[in-house]
């Protein structure tokens, strides 16, 4: 690795941490030369995910989209930014895990449903409406009925 600072080449690593549920690892590095300290992170390389749009357009795969779609529905929720960096990161491994290269943007708003449902059913909603496209109130309550179902189906 070579410093930033005098540019040679040769360092050590003198503390080595994984951050993000062990998908990062932090080196703390120091020149040999002009001992500089320096970090450094190391990521899993992923291949380029493609999103297959409704209309079947395609686009590469962003992951801001997903944050933001996401933090939206939980705005003013009693759900923490981490909770929600948690969400993606998991979507993301269980992407990676599929080894494609293409992803319908339905598989992934499914995804997104099941883990919302699991933290807080107001987002659910939410974020159901948008992507399931609710065009009335009927759709609305059908969606409402469902979940209060399955929370009736949890606690026997």
């Amino acid at each position: 690795m070579k410093c930033p600072r005098c540019g040679r080449d040769g360092d050590r690593v003198l503390e080595t941490r994984t951050s993000q549920a062990g998908s990062v690892v932090r080196r703390r590095r120091e020149c040999g030369e002009c001992h500089f300290r320096f970090t450094t992170y190391e990521t899993i390389e992923r291949m380029p995910l493609v999103v297959i749009k409704r209309d079947g357009t395609r686009e590469p795969y962003d992951r801001t989209k997903l944050l933001n779609g996401i933090a939206t529905a939980c705005r003013k929720r009693p759900v923490s930014a981490e909770k929600i960096e948690s969400i993606v990161n998991e979507i993301e491994d269980s992407l990676s895990d599929r080894y494609q290269t293409e992803i319908k943007s339905s598989e992934i708003g499914r995804m997104i449903l099941e883990h919302l449902l699991e933290i807080d059913e107001v987002s659910y909603v939410r974020f159901a409406s948008v992507y399931r496209k609710f065009t009335n109130i009927d759709k609305f309550a059908k969606e409402l009925s469902k979940i209060k179902k399955e929370r009736r189906w949890k606690r026997k």
